[in-house]
């Protein structure tokens, strides 16, 4: 299934260190990244940094339920440095809509 698929390679972005996780982390990172996930109930200082990213030409995907995808408690926003990791994902979750 598509969601496993999904988890397992956020996982290994956890694992590798390419995941940034939260608001608060991605309002101040300023190197490369290549995907930005935001959850469809996110709060209004979560979307001021999507509206930030916007900006910049990064890939940006809504979906629901990040919290499960991640396994990550409370989690709105994560960005991921992984160029070939991003287009995984990327193109899994474009799938799924």
């Amino acid at each position: 299934m598509e969601i496993s698929k999904i988890q397992g390679y956020l996982n290994i972005t956890r694992k590798g260190g390419y995941l940034i996780i939260g608001s608060d982390a991605l309002k101040d990172y300023n190197k490369k990244i290549y995907l930005i996930i935001y959850d469809k109930s996110a709060q209004k200082n979560t979307m001021k940094v999507v509206e930030k990213f916007k900006e910049s030409q990064i890939s940006i995907i809504e979906v629901d339920n990040l919290e499960e995808l991640t396994s990550i408690k409370n989690c709105k926003i994560i960005g991921i440095k992984n160029k070939n990791l991003s287009v995984l994902i990327e193109n899994l979750l474009k799938n799924k809509e």
